[in-house]
This record gives structure tokens, sequence and C-alpha cells, in this order.
């Protein structure tokens, strides 16, 4: 986020700052230059200070979304870094990590650079970006970036988070060639560069779309099935293992999944993972009345997959939330036959008022009933979406803390409201989520 001098200071007066182990009341003073100059209950008002009334808000640093399809450049019809960044600050989001199917790819340094040039642009939301890895040649291209010496490969490294593989195809047709899979692993060790791992495997799906004949949206569950992500998983496992390679799956979606990454941690493994909002609040009953629009990779699962996932969540399993935002046009969505929809759904401005509403003990889905248990505490959000993914990722976001930068979240728990597309700031228009009840909303961003 950008800051200007101000002629006055701003005094957030009477709020609760959210921290890992709960919550804090305190006033936060800001000096006239964006730093928080104190921090503690009941500061007395200076001259010259405009007040920021805070009572019974949550306060949160602006949060980390740790996996997003910003779509520029090449599919700005869909969405820009300026729409989607819009998005997300109105979300609470202050950071977000783009992935890499852009057109073109994100795979080498040229292309790295002018995205790094197009974010340069984009005031109040920090935007990193994976590297792509699809062939040797691209390989070459990271190492490059991570280890010139000029002060312009210093520079854009900066800006990379780490390295994105596509175990089978996605939306922007990023599968990896199997034959340098393992030379990723080893030079991401090498290098310590975290590596994020779309887990899918190619053979199980290639078999499945011959052996599946209905052609309704519901059968995109049996043509990414459960197995495919297991299998996947056991793989890449294998080989951060060998390699000794700080692993981070994205996008879990499957009990087994969850259970791998739960048994490999036990054994000490360098294993993270995320969850989507959309496997945790979505199940395979949901395409009857939604169809495409609940069309992603991997698939939406069953109601005993999402309980498995709320259970990872909440014993510690799965590290962050993300929403994996991913959107297209409706008109794109909508295409017959079902099947040919491309697979993916806007979501980084809900991501946030989600949990939030889990925290608030309110179930949001309309029409499903919740797991046994899918209650989170407000730090738990702090943790899963901000401190796990900074760390993970090294992304240096600073905390709220007295010197440091005001960079604030004010949010209403207990504020009710109903999602519509128009009250939303993304490009595409439409959400999987409306006329959704949910508790818990951004009221400021600073």
């Amino acid at each position: 986020m950008r800051y200007t001098a101000t002629t006055k200071k701003t005094l957030v007066r009477g709020g609760s700052i959210v921290t890992s182990s709960g919550k804090s009341e305190s006033d936060i003073l800001i000096s006239v230059t964006g730093e928080i100059e104190e921090l503690r209950p009941k500061i007395s008002v200076p001259k010259n200070t405009e007040i920021i009334e805070a009572a019974g808000l949550l306060i949160y640093p602006p949060l980390i979304d740790c996996h997003v399809h910003f779509r520029e450049p090449g599919l700005e019809y869909k969405a820009t870094m300026e729409t989607e960044a819009r998005a997300a600050i109105s979300g609470g989001i202050g950071t977000v990590l783009d992935m890499p199917n852009t057109i073109p790819p994100t795979t080498t340094v040229a292309a790295f650079a002018d995205k790094v040039r197009r974010a340069s642009k984009v005031e109040n939301c920090i935007i990193k970006f994976f590297f792509g890895v699809t062939e040797p040649a691209h390989l070459a291209e990271l190492r490059k970036l991570w280890t010139g010496d000029s002060l312009e490969l210093k520079k854009l490294k900066q800006h990379c988070c780490g390295v994105k593989l596509y175990l089978d195809h996605s939306t922007g047709n990023q599968r990896i060639s199997g034959g340098i899979v393992e030379e990723v692993f080893a030079t991401c060790s090498e290098l310590e560069i975290p590596l994020v791992v779309h887990c899918e495997d190619p053979e199980i799906n290639a078999a499945t779309r011959k052996s599946v004949t209905r052609t309704d949206v519901s059968a995109h569950a049996l043509l990414r099935p459960p197995e495919s992500e297991e299998r996947a998983i056991e793989q890449a496992l294998v080989l951060a293992t060998k390699h000794s390679a700080a692993l981070h799956i994205a996008h879990l979606s499957t009990k087994a999944g969850a259970q791998l990454v739960r048994a490999a941690k036990a054994d000490g493994l360098k294993v993270t993972c995320e969850v989507t909002p959309h496997h945790l609040f979505f199940t395979t009953d949901d395409y009857s009345t939604l169809g495409t629009l609940v069309k992603v990779n991997p698939s939406i699962g069953t109601l005993e997959h999402r309980n498995a996932l709320w259970q990872a969540l909440l014993d510690g399993t799965i590290d962050c939330v993300a929403s994996d935002h991913a959107p297209h046009t409706l008109e794109e969505k909508k295409v017959f036959p079902p099947l040919s929809a491309p697979s993916g759904m806007p979501g980084v401005e809900l991501l946030v008022p989600l949990l939030l509403s889990a925290a608030a003990g309110k179930w949001p889905h309309p029409t499903s009933a919740p797991p046994a248990d899918f209650g989170l505490e407000y730090s738990d959000i702090l943790r899963l979406c901000f401190l796990n993914p900074n760390r993970i990722f090294g992304l240096n976001a600073a905390e709220i803390r007295k010197a440091g930068p005001a960079r604030l979240v004010l949010l209403d728990p207990r504020a009710d409201w109903v999602v519509t597309p128009v009250s939303l700031h993304g490009k595409c228009g439409w959400t999987p989520y409306e006329s959704w009840n949910l508790t818990g909303k951004i009221i400021q961003t600073l």
C-alpha cells in the first residue's frame, strides 16, 4: 500500500487488534507520515487529530491471499490487475500472489519483468508473482532471475514469491514436461525457492476421460477424481523428501490428500498446504443449482471430502486459506456443452467475509447443512491469511506494531449482509455466492 503525508494525525480509537493469541483492545495513533506512533489503550487525543471510532470493530493487518489469477497480461477482458486489486482491498486483502498462467505465461525473465512493471501502476495492493516452469528453458530463466548479479535482476527477484508447477493441465495449459519435474524440485531446494504444486495426476485424468460418458457438468467431478489428487500428492511428497524441498500444495480438495499432508507433517517433512473457500463450502450437490459456476480444478468434492477439509483446517493440517481467484466472463461459463466451460471462479473479495461468518458461528451456505465442527476463532483468520503465508513465502508483510507502517483493516464482525454481484468490485460481474447471508464486513482499509 502507498501512503501520502497528511496535515493531521489519525487516532483509531476503541478497536480490538487481532493477534495470534486472541484480541487486544488498543487505540492506534498514526503519524502524519503514516507510521504507528502509539499503540496502547486510551491514548489522549493530540491536537489537530482526526478520530476514527472503532469501538466494536476488529483490526487486522491487510491480509494475504496466496493464490490468485489476475489475468493480466493477455486476458484483460476477464480481469485486470487494477480491477482485481480493487476487489482484494474491498475484501480486506492487501497482498496477493499471482499465478503464471497468463498470455504470455510467466516463464521468462522478460515476461516476469513485464508483470512487475504493470503491477507498479496498481495502488494500495501488493502483487507478487510466481514463476512458471514447463520445460528446461524455463528452469534456466528461473535460475537467471534468482541468481543474477545485476541490479535489475536483484530488484525483480524481490517480486518473486516462488515457483508454480502444474502436474496436469488446468486453465492455461501449463502442465510441466514429465522429464524435468524432479529437476524443478532439486533446483528449488538448492536455491531455497518456495515450490507450489497443483496436484492432479495426468494418467488418472486421461483414463477417466476415456471411461466417463456423461456430459452434464457434474461429470467434471468424475473426470478429475479424488484419486488423481491423492496420487499426485504422493509423488510430490516423494520428490520433496528426496531433495529436501519446501513443498506447498495448492488448493487441497480431498480427504486422502489431507491425510497424506497430515502424515507428512508428522514425519517432519517441509510440507505446507492451502484450501479454498469453495472447497470448504460447496459440494457436488451444488452442481444442480449452480452448474458451471462451480466448475473448478481440482473439482468440488462430496460432503465427505468437504467435512474432512474442515477437520484438517481446524487441527492445523491446513496452513492457509486462499481464494484461487480465477475470473471468467459469464458468457464463457454458460456455454454448451457445459463441460467445455472454463474452470475457475472469482473469490478474492469474499475470502475473508466467508471466514468471518464461520468465526461468528454462522454457516453461510443457504441450502446445505454445516459439518459437525466448522468454528474458527478470529485469531485463526490471522494465522491462515497472514502469519502462515507471510512465513511460507517470505513476504515480510508488516504486522501491526509501534513504529511500523499503519496498514490496517477495520471490520465489523457483527455486520450481517447479503452478497450481490453489484456490491462486488471484480470485473467479471458474477459470483457463485450470490444471495448468501454473511456475517462480518470490512468497514475501512487504511
